[in-house]
């Protein structure tokens, strides 16, 4: 299985930091986000590992190489001014990650969901790995149902939680897509209703690094201490 970490993102809520380092490369205690990500994914045994540039790309590109520092190979996809949003940007690394499912890491999270794990999902469309919800998302956006992804609107009865930006996909589920700048959300959405997306609960410590409030929160401290 391949992997591939979402690195193309401009990070306006994270202005002005943003404006000369791009999010991937935030230092948490010591070492960068993306960093921490290849190291983990290296432990899991992954090998190949693809990464989309785009904002501040080439300062991703110099700092990390070819991977041979983790014992990875890193390709690089390179997007277009203003990047392809999520769904646009997995759809133009698919020559890159090949016919098989393939595991997707957000740049700007921190986690220790053990990332081997994905290795053993039979994926046919996508899975989700969602985590009980943070403070800046208290309702949840998923519901989990026998193994199934469902929108919480859908089942208001059900406990609500937070996609935690790790997932995998089949090849499959973008043959529709039509390409360009699009979000993978809208997608996800719309699977949910044909069953298409299935999913797990990850309790562990998991942080979205989506705001300066957020990020300086995780700084200096320990981050398997910190709430979600």
């Amino acid at each position: 299985m391949r992997a591939m970490i979402l690195a193309a993102g401009r990070g306006e809520r994270l202005r002005p930091l943003t404006d000369t380092v791009p999010k991937p490369l935030f230092d948490i205690n010591g070492e960068t986000l993306i960093e921490l990500h290849l190291e983990k994914l290296a432990q899991a045994g992954f090998r190949e590992v693809v990464i989309n540039l785009a904002h501040l790309g080439d300062m991703i590109r110099d700092t990390l190489g070819n991977g041979s520092k983790w014992g990875l190979n890193i390709h690089y996809s390179p997007e277009p001014t203003g990047a392809l949003d999520t769904g646009g940007g997995i759809q133009k690394a698919l020559p890159l990650l090949g016919e098989s499912p393939f595991a997707i890491i957000n740049g700007d999270i921190f986690s220790h969901y053990p990332l081997a794990r994905l290795r053993a999902i039979k994926c046919n469309h996508a899975h989700l790995v969602l985590v009980p919800n943070p403070a800046h998302n208290p309702d949840g956006d998923f519901a989990l149902q026998g193994g199934h992804v469902m929108l919480k609107t859908d089942q208001a009865d059900q406990t609500g939680f937070t996609f935690s930006g790790i997932s995998v996909y089949h090849p499959r589920f973008f043959s529709s897509a039509a390409g360009g700048r699009f979000s993978v959300v809208p997608m996800l959405y719309a699977a949910t209703a044909l069953k298409h997306v299935t999913g797990e609960i990850y309790r562990g410590v998991w942080h979205d690094i989506g705001t300066v409030e957020r990020l300086e929160a995780l700084r200096g401290h320990d981050p398997n201490r910190l709430p979600a």
